[in-house]
């Protein structure tokens, strides 16, 4: 079963095949995403790397946490369930009665 880490401190121009290529050396890696800004189309330091197993994912963590990645310090560990999204309340209930 596949399994997700999250890969933070990358460089900006990190490509998600720079990515994948790196990611190579512990195993077969699924997927590899980096999270892009949406107002200014950069990257945000971040991403995803899906690993075919969960003793290559390991592997993953074990070889690539605190490595030299493109001239920065990389963080690698297991990727967290994605919280539910933040929802403002407007504070209008149009069930109320004015």
């Amino acid at each position: 079963m596949a399994k997700k880490l999250y890969v933070g401190g990358l460089p900006y121009r990190t490509t998600e095949d720079e990515l994948k290529d790196a990611f190579s050396v512990a195993g077969a890696v699924e997927s590899a995403i980096i999270i892009i800004d949406r107002m200014s189309g950069r990257s945000k330091g971040f991403g995803f790397v899906e690993m075919a197993t969960e003793a290559e994912a390991q592997t993953a963590i074990e070889k690539m946490n605190g490595a030299e990645f493109g001239g920065r310090t990389i963080t690698v560990s297991e990727a967290r369930e994605k919280k539910e999204g933040f929802k403002k309340d407007s504070g209008y209930d149009q069930n109320s009665a004015f």
